[in-house]
C-alpha cells in the first residue's frame, strides 16, 4: 500500500505514547528505549509506546506515565480497547534496548537498555501479545518509523562510529563534564 497523500507524521518522545487510524506514520528514536508497535491489519489502527525505564524507583501516584514499561503497556491496552479490539488481534514488534555506553563500560546484561528489553517481553508474555518481529539489543542507537496504513516498520540501526587512533579522538571524556 502506497503512502497517503493525506498521511499525518508524528514524532514520538521518550515516554509518549500515540495510538492512531490509517493515515498515520510514527517516528521515533532510540538508545536504551524501547519502543512497541502494535497494528490491527483488518481495522488499520495502531500504535506506538517509547518507554525509557522498565519500571518505577518507587510508588506509583495513580497516573500512568509513559516513561516506565509497564505504565506505557497499560496506555497502550487503554486503547486498544478505545477502539473496540481485542490484544491478540494485533501484530506486536518490539524494537531499541541497545548498549549507549559501550566505549565506556563492557558491553553485558546489566544495562539500561538491556533491562528495558527483558521487560517488554516479559510484558509481552504477561498480557498474551506474541512478537511477530524484532530488533532488539546490541549497540548504537535506531531510528522507527512505523506506517499505520501497512502495518510496515522500518529501522535504521546505526551502531556507534569506532574512533581512530592517533587522531586526538580517542582521549577519555566524562559522561557529563560540568
Amino acid at each position: 500500500m502506497h503512502k497517503p497523500a493525506h498521511a499525518i507524521e508524528i514524532f514520538l518522545q521518550p515516554g509518549e505514547v500515540y495510538f492512531g487510524e490509517r493515515d498515520t506514520r510514527i517516528r521515533t528514536l532510540l538508545g536504551s528505549c524501547v519502543a512497541v508497535t502494535m497494528w490491527h491489519p483488518n481495522l488499520l489502527v495502531g500504535g506506538m509506546c517509547h518507554y525509557m525505564l522498565p519500571k518505577h524507583p518507587g510508588k506509583k501516584s495513580g497516573t500512568l506515565d509513559g516513561r516506565y514499561a509497564d505504565d506505557a503497556m497499560e496506555l497502550m491496552l487503554g486503547e486498544i480497547k478505545k477502539a473496540g479490539s481485542w490484544p491478540n488481534e494485533y501484530q506486536v514488534k518490539l524494537f531499541g534496548g541497545g548498549h549507549m555506553f559501550s566505549a565506556h563500560q563492557a558491553v553485558s546484561d546489566d544495562h539500561v537498555g538491556a533491562k528495558n528489553v527483558e521487560m517488554a517481553r516479559t510484558l509481552m508474555k504477561r498480557h498474551g501479545f506474541s512478537s511477530c518481529a524484532e530488533h532488539m539489543g546490541g549497540v548504537g542507537h535506531r531510528n522507527i518509523f512505523f506506517d499505520i496504513w501497512s502495518g510496515h516498520v522500518w529501522v535504521r540501526h546505526q551502531p556507534p562510529k569506532k574512533r581512530k587512533k592517533g587522531t586526538g579522538d580517542n582521549k577519555k571524556r566524562a559522561l557529563c563534564p560540568q
